[in-house]
């Protein structure tokens, strides 16, 4: 599919290549664009100068990748460059190679796709578990996929989230333990010195009997971070069976992803968006 970016750039004269570079595009990419960028419609390389105004065109040669699933998905905001959803729960973001192969959120926004007339690919640019509720940003664009990528990897791209975990907390938290798998069960994580590094921020909300709301920012993204270092603490997600949380509330591991905020890489324009808790994790309050 052909993408159309038009330059804003009036303080110097970029060539393509610096466009380009300015997205962290990747050599492989670069090499697959060589023969298919266009300056108002007109063929150019990688050494050809932009100028304000101009349109560069791209080609990346690939269209929708994908089965279709026709299934309404919860739009909370859109963009020529962005698709940031609401994910239900009991929902696989994309195919796990095995019997989840069709009934994704990836196969429903691929339907959506085909209803506005866009034959591009699905891209996700972080993930969900099966249980997790809330935001999920997908790129309509090779360039705004690599940008936010890159801002997810630098952590520029912030995401908070909204859970109820057993006990009580009245403080702020730093939770800065390294997290690796568990060579016991293939299914989950622990702590471990020879994992990966992960911080994460605890911000209590409310108390509730007991058990509390927090806000959780991540300064990394491990699997199944949140999950693994509130039971670190003592304080494992409501739900979560995975990791000895308490059923009795809920039936789904009681997380949210609640809050995005970073900048939109080719508008330049910061998106900030909020999703309100879901029903059930609303009814937990008052249990």
């Amino acid at each position: 599919m052909k993408y159309n970016y038009k330059i804003t750039i009036d303080n110097y004269k970029p060539t393509v290549l610096d466009f380009f570079k300015s997205f962290y595009l990747g050599n492989e990419k670069l090499k697959a664009l060589k023969n298919h960028i266009w300056i108002n419609d007109l063929p150019c390389d990688m050494t050809s100068g932009l100028e304000l105004d101009d349109v560069l065109t791209i080609d990346d040669q690939k269209g929708l990748d994908i089965k279709p699933l026709n299934v309404r998905i919860d739009i909370l905001y859109e963009d020529d460059n962005l698709l940031i959803i609401n994910k239900p729960c009991y929902c696989h973001i994309h195919s796990d190679g095995n019997k989840n192969t069709e009934n994704t959120l990836a196969n429903m926004v691929a339907a959506y796709y085909v209803r506005k007339g866009l034959d591009m690919p699905v891209r996700y640019i972080h993930r969900l578990d099966y249980e997790t509720t809330g935001i999920i940003i997908f790129a309509k664009d090779p360039l705004t996929m690599s940008a936010l990528s890159s801002e997810l990897e630098n952590h520029s791209l912030r995401r908070d989230y909204l859970a109820f975990v057993e006990g009580i907390i009245s403080n702020d938290i730093i939770i800065d333990k390294p997290i690796g798998r568990n060579r016991h069960n293939s299914q989950k994580y622990l702590i471990s010195k020879t994992g990966k590094k992960a911080i994460t921020i605890c911000h209590p909300i409310g108390q509730y009997k007991n058990k509390s709301l927090v806000r959780l920012t991540l300064k990394t993204g491990r699997t199944h971070q949140i999950r693994v270092h509130m039971t670190s603490i003592g304080h494992p997600l409501l739900g979560d069976m995975l990791y000895g949380g308490n059923i009795k509330y809920i039936k789904r591991v009681a997380l949210h992803s609640y809050y995005v905020s970073f900048i939109n890489p080719v508008t330049k324009k910061k998106i900030e968006l909020t999703s309100k808790l879901p029903t059930d994790m609303e009814k937990i309050k008052a249990k």
